[in-house]
């Protein structure tokens, strides 16, 4: 792992796989870190350039007091991109890490070669949901709504099956930075990135678990249809988390989608 100092904050990053090879990056969810993403990269590590990284107030990234909306998410993986002097890159994003996705094909159409948006939308809950979720948290942490949390993540047979490896995942969510929680919260009250969205040209592979409480498969599917020309396909048996729980599924579906668009 390593630090850039990008935008006044220090961004935690890994840099993986051939410098000459086409890049590949990925941007987490709310609440997760680059661990998020081990399972799939072992599927991409010898084909790929991979890039990591921990948006603000996540993992061992800091966090301002400035107000942070998912433009300043974007501009600070942009920055990041440009700190590691990549020119062109196929992005991977899951839930708000898709809608940080999404804003940068848009911010930097010739930056970003296609994206991968997994489990994401447009607009992710509406404004009293956020709020609600910012006041439980600054009142007593995020200890205490973390099994809540957690639950929307996974599908029944992970739960059931997996409890152990969830415990690890819940833990991940506990050691996020208060304040970097509450950031990423906030902007996610305020973003709606409908109307941008219309405007993405990039090849665009839009994936969605059948059984994700947080982001329902129908709002992937609206994210696909604002989009034109993108894909969409479902993963069986998966919740918000397909990278965790069905990496070998979302890594197909990838792969075809990178084969059919003569992406490498």
């Amino acid at each position: 792992m390593q630090i850039a100092h990008i935008n006044g904050v220090d961004i935690e990053y890994a840099d993986c796989g051939d410098k000459t090879a086409p890049v590949m990056a990925f941007s987490n969810s709310l609440g997760s870190d680059m661990r998020l993403w081990d399972n799939l990269i072992e599927h991409f590590k010898d084909q790929f350039r991979l890039i990591r990284y921990n948006k603000r107030g996540h993992g061992k990234s800091t966090v301002t007091d400035q107000e942070c909306t998912i433009e300043l998410l974007d501009n600070d993986l942009a920055s990041l991109l440009k700190y590691l002097e990549i020119d062109q890159v196929i992005i991977c994003g899951i839930s708000v890490g898709g809608m940080i996705a999404q804003n940068i094909a848009v911010s930097h159409p010739d930056l970003v070669k296609a994206l991968i948006l997994c489990d994401t939308g447009t607009k992710i809950g509406e404004e009293d949901f956020w709020q609600d979720r910012i006041s439980a948290v600054n009142k007593n942490g995020l200890e205490p709504i973390s099994d809540a949390i957690v639950e929307r993540w996974f599908s029944q047979d992970f739960k059931k099956y997996c409890k152990g490896e969830i415990e690890q995942w819940r833990q991940m969510l506990i050691q996020t930075s208060t304040q970097g929680y509450i950031a990423v919260c906030n902007a996610l009250k305020v973003a709606n990135l409908t109307a941008d969205s219309t405007s993405i040209t990039q090849p665009t592979l839009c994936v969605g678990g059948d059984e994700d409480l947080s982001t329902p498969p129908e709002l992937v599917k609206k994210l696909s249809s604002i989009i034109r020309g993108s894909e969409f396909k479902i993963i069986e048996q998966a919740g918000h988390l397909p990278c965790i729980e069905k990496p070998y599924i979302l890594a197909d579906h990838i792969h075809k989608f990178i084969k059919e668009n003569n992406l490498v």
